[in-house]
């Protein structure tokens, strides 16, 4: 069941990872990871923003890497909205660890803009909304990190 606030509810995105998408070493390519990512991204924001968004990213914050991926593991990566302002939606991205005792095999944050017919921003539906609860692991870590990335304030 999903939770009744949309800015509350996180996505869930699982991929194979193929031979097309690797790397000369076997492993996740980097240009993948990004296409992934995004994809990710973009469905967190769009159901964080709503049935009528016209969303557009305006930028890679941050993605990061740390364990390589090889051909035939399934991955996943988990998404959710940490800070909402006017126009725009900023959503983490976690991948959760491909084994009990490694790290996160990625991380990363997106910012996405909600956009009028002419590419113009607009703003949201529902107003600008900051999470003032705690976050749970990873999220507080991560919009810790975009607060730093944004110079967003409290």
């Amino acid at each position: 069941m999903a939770p009744s606030d949309p800015h509350d509810a996180e996505t869930v995105t699982h991929r194979l990872v193929l031979p097309r998408d690797a790397n000369h070493h076997g492993t996740l390519y980097a240009g993948s990871l990004l296409s992934l990512a995004l994809e990710a991204g973009y469905s967190t924001a769009y159901r964080a923003a709503g049935l009528d968004a016209n969303l557009v990213l305006k930028r890679v914050l941050d993605l990061r890497c740390y364990v390589p991926v090889p051909i035939g593991r399934v991955i996943q990566i988990r998404g959710r909205q940490i800070h909402r302002g006017t126009a725009q939606i900023v959503v983490a991205l976690w991948g959760p660890p491909l084994s009990d005792k490694a790290p996160p095999w990625m991380d990363g944050v997106m910012q996405f803009v909600h956009v009028d017919l002419e590419g113009r921003p607009e703003p949201l539906a529902e107003g600008p909304y900051e999470h003032h609860e705690e976050l749970g692991h990873p999220w507080h870590r991560l919009r810790e990190r975009t607060r730093k990335l944004l110079h967003v304030r409290r």
